[in-house]
C-alpha cells in the first residue's frame, strides 16, 4: 500500500495533481484513491449548514472554524479528522492499493499519518505569487500559514505549470513496472 500526503496552501495545485497521481496509477493497473482529511468537515457543511457542494463557493472560514476552533481546541479532539481518515483507509485498504490526500495543512496532521504510516510520503506543493482569492483572515489562518515551519517534506513541488506538476508527479511516482507487475 502507497500513501502520498498533498500538502500546500489553497490554490497551490493539489487537487490537480492528485487527480494526475491517481489517473496514472489507475492506467498503470493499480486501485488508487483520493482521499480528504476534511471530508467530515465539508460533510457537515452540506447535511447541517445549507452548503450546497459547490467548490465555487466553498465555506472555508466555516472549514476553518470548525476543524480548529471547536474540534480541536473546545473539544480537544486534536486527531478526530486523522482518526476518521485513518478508518477510511484501513475500510478501503481491501479495494484500493495506493492512497492520494490531497489536503495537508498542519504539522500534527503530518506528524501523526507519518507515525501510523511510517512509508507514507508528504509532498509539498508550492505556487509562488498566486492569488487564491482568499480574505487577509483566511490567508493568516493556521491551515494556509503552518505548513511552511514543517521542515520533513519528502518532496517538495513549485507549481509553475501543469506540465512541471505533472513532471513532477511522474519522477515521485516513479512508475516502473517490475518483473511482478508491481509499482516500484
Amino acid at each position: 500500500m502507497k500513501i502520498f500526503l498533498l500538502a500546500g496552501k489553497a490554490g497551490s495545485g493539489k487537487d490537480l495533481m492528485g487527480s494526475y497521481m491517481k489517473e496514472q496509477y489507475d492506467a498503470s493497473g493499480h486501485n488508487a484513491c483520493i482521499l480528504h482529511i476534511t471530508s467530515p468537515l465539508y460533510e457537515y457543511a452540506r447535511k447541517y449548514f445549507s452548503w450546497n457542494g459547490n467548490m465555487a463557493n466553498k465555506p472555508r472560514e466555516f472549514l476553518q472554524e470548525m476543524g480548529i476552533e471547536v474540534i480541536q481546541k473546545k473539544l480537544g479532539k486534536k486527531y478526530f479528522l486523522i482518526d476518521r481518515l485513518c478508518e477510511d483507509i484501513d475500510i478501503l485498504k481491501h479495494f484500493f492499493d495506493v492512497f492520494i490526500i490531497t489536503d495537508g495543512r498542519l504539522i500534527s496532521e503530518f506528524v501523526e499519518l507519518k507515525r501510523r504510516f511510517p512509508d507514507m510520503k508528504i509532498i509539498h506543493v508550492i505556487r509562488e505569487n498566486y492569488d487564491n482569492h482568499l480574505s487577509i483572515s483566511e490567508k493568516n489562518h493556521v491551515t494556509e500559514t503552518e505548513m511552511e515551519d514543517y521542515k520533513d517534506y519528502d518532496y517538495l513541488v513549485r507549481n509553475t505549470s501543469k506540465e512541471r506538476l505533472f513532471d513532477e508527479a511522474d519522477k515521485i511516482m516513479g512508475i516502473e513496472e517490475a518483473n511482478e507487475g508491481e509499482i516500484i
